[in-house]
C-alpha cells in the first residue's frame, strides 16, 4: 500500500509543472478575456459621456486601436467641424476612407466633401458630392450630398443652375420632410450674395482707414466753438400797484 501510495506521488510531482502551466493559461485567458470586457465598457462609457473637443481628442488617444476608435474619430471630426476647424476635420474624414466603423461608411466620405465646401473649394466639393450622389442613390446621405453640390455650384456662382437643378430634385421626391429639405435649400441660395474676397492686408487697411476717418470726425466736434448762450433779458418788476 505504502508503495502504492509513493507512486502516486511521484506521478503528481511529475504532473505538477503541466497542471501549474494549464493553471496560468487558463488564468491567463479568462483575465485577458475580463480586460477586454472592461476596456469595452470603459470605451462605451467615453463614447456616451464625451462631448466636448478636448474630452474627444483625449478619449480618441487612450483608445487608440480599439474598436470604438472610429466612432470616437467620426465625433471628434464633426466637433471639430462645429468649430470652424475645417482641416482637422478633413484630415479624420480622409484618414477614415475605406476605415469606417460598420454602418458609417458614407459619412467620411460626405464629411470630406462638407469641409471642402467650408473651406472655399467649391469645385472639388461639387464633384466629391456628385461622385457620391451617383454611386449611393440608395444611401441615407444621397440627398444631403445632392444638395451640398448645388450650393456649391451658387458658391461657384451660378445661382440660377442651382435652383434650376434644386427645383428639378424636388419634382423627383415625394417625402415631404425631403421637399422640405430642399426647398430651404432653394430658400438660402436665393439669398446667397458672393462677398468680395479681401486678403487680410486690405481688411488691416480698411479698418485703419475708418478708425482714422472716425478720429477726425471727433477732433472737428471738439474743435467747434460753442454757439455764444443767449442772455436772460430782464423782466421788469410790475409797478407796485396804488390803493
Amino acid at each position: 500500500m505504502n508503495e502504492e501510495l509513493e507512486q502516486l506521488i511521484q506521478e503528481i510531482k511529475s504532473l505538477l509543472p503541466w497542471l501549474l502551466a494549464a493553471g496560468i493559461v487558463v488564468a491567463g485567458y479568462h483575465g485577458i478575456r475580463k480586460y477586454r470586457a472592461d476596456r469595452r465598457a470603459a470605451a462605451a462609457e467615453v463614447v456616451s459621456n464625451a462631448y466636448t473637443t478636448e474630452e474627444l481628442e483625449d478619449a480618441t488617444a487612450k483608445f487608440k486601436g480599439a474598436s470604438v476608435e472610429g466612432v470616437l474619430k467620426l465625433r471628434l471630426a464633426k466637433s471639430y467641424f462645429d468649430s470652424a476647424n475645417y482641416d482637422s476635420a478633413l484630415e479624420i474624414y480622409e484618414s477614415l476612407e475605406g476605415k469606417a466603423p460598420d454602418g458609417f461608411a458614407d459619412v467620411p466620405v460626405v464629411g470630406k466633401a462638407q469641409c471642402l465646401e467650408a473651406l472655399g473649394k467649391y469645385a472639388d466639393a461639387a464633384a466629391a458630392f456628385d461622385a457620391f450622389a451617383e454611386a449611393n442613390p440608395k444611401s441615407f446621405l444621397a440627398l444631403t450630398a445632392k444638395l451640398g453640390s448645388a450650393r456649391c455650384v451658387a458658391q461657384g456662382g451660378d445661382r440660377a443652375k442651382a435652383i434650376e437643378t434644386l427645383e428639378a430634385l424636388k419634382a423627383t421626391l415625394e417625402d415631404d420632410l425631403d421637399k422640405s429639405r430642399v426647398e430651404s435649400t432653394i430658400e438660402l441660395v436665393k439669398r446667397y450674395e458672393k462677398r468680395a474676397e479681401r486678403s487680410l492686408f486690405e481688411a488691416a487697411d480698411a479698418a485703419q482707414k475708418q478708425l482714422e476717418e472716425e478720429s477726425a470726425k471727433d477732433a472737428e466736434k471738439k474743435a467747434e466753438p460753442e454757439a455764444p448762450k443767449a442772455e436772460a433779458k430782464a423782466v421788469p418788476e410790475a409797478p407796485a400797484k396804488t390803493e
